[in-house]
């Protein structure tokens, strides 16, 4: 027997982006791995690791127990952990990166698709790919924002502070619009945000800045992964404070609204309508696939 066939299986992985937030995605339909925080954390380093803003599990939901009751909703759960190994109910980059995943491995077909979170059901649609093999598009459902208190939140970055939105997507967002994106930061380490019950588990901050009519850009610090090229929820949250800011709410108007969201990494599309639902449009690309290192894993499971 060779060397080579003596070594043990290592595990496929595939690495994904949308809009450059980028992800490891590990298939795991019957729901037979455990992935701890260290292995998660090792593997989204990018010095020592595949490099990644966070970890996609892919699994059934019905082999699952965090997602076993939305098994009758959705086959497939969507076990997102951050950069640092902790757990978020949310990420909607991660979601389109997601169902991209499932549509290439044949698990799913174009159109619309169901995907269970932490954060609920989502609906997914995915556009055909165009005639020259460009991936079409995918729209996500994101639910409806949530406009909780208190009042009066503020962020800090050195001496200056702003008043901030505070804005759920199923995860927490703390909106702040300035007059510079340079004000912001670096964002490697969190902004200080007020009053420190707002958000017991954290928050995801933004940093917003107008570039024209219902067009607006952004910067943003993830709780767990630092600052990130996208946030798919945190487009969502800005688009939502944007949106209230300049007395567009649907539920008020009556009709849907949509604002352009520059990050970093490219654009997303945000539309709300009357009746609360926000969807999110934008890019998902698988960029590669490879195999785990056994060994190396096996380690870091202890």
């Amino acid at each position: 027997m060779s060397e080579s066939s003596q070594q043990p299986a290592g595990l496929p992985f595939l690495k994904g982006h949308g809009t450059q937030n980028d992800f490891v995605i590990v298939p795991d339909p019957d729901g037979r791995l455990v992935i701890g925080p260290e292995a998660v954390a090792a593997l989204c380093d990018r010095r020592a690791g595949i490099g990644a803003d966070g970890l996609l599990r892919v699994v059934r939901s019905a082999a699952d127990p965090a997602a076993a009751d939305q098994a009758d909703r959705a086959e497939w759960f969507m076990d997102y952990r951050n950069a640092d190994g902790s757990i978020a109910e949310m990420c909607g980059n991660g979601v389109r990166v997601f169902a991209r995943y499932l549509v290439d491995a044949g698990l799913a077909e174009p159109g619309e698709l169901a995907v269970a979170t932490r954060a609920g059901v989502r609906t997914v649609r995915i556009a055909e790919d165009a005639e020259d093999g460009t991936p079409g598009d995918v729209t996500v459902g994101m639910g409806r924002a949530r406009l909780p208190g208190p009042d009066g939140i503020e962020v800090a970055v050195g001496e200056r502070r702003w008043p901030a939105r505070n804005v759920n997507m199923g995860n927490p967002h703390a909106v702040a619009f300035v007059e510079s994106l340079d004000h912001a930061g670096e964002l490697r380490s969190a902004p200080l945000t007020s009053p420190a019950e707002a958000y017991p588990d954290g928050v995801n901050v933004e940093f917003v800045v107008d570039r024209g009519p219902r067009h607006v850009a952004m910067r943003v610090h993830e709780r767990g992964s630092g600052e990130t090229l996208s946030c798919g929820t945190g487009a969502c949250a800005v688009a939502v404070a944007a949106i209230r800011r300049d007395g567009l709410d649907p539920a008020v108007t009556g009709e849907a609204v949509s604002y352009t969201v520059d990050v970093l990494g490219g654009r997303l599309v945000i539309t709300e309508y009357p009746d609360g639902r926000v969807e999110k449009t934008g890019p998902a690309v698988i960029v590669a696939r490879g195999e785990l290192d056994a060994g190396w894993l096996a380690a870091l499971q202890g």
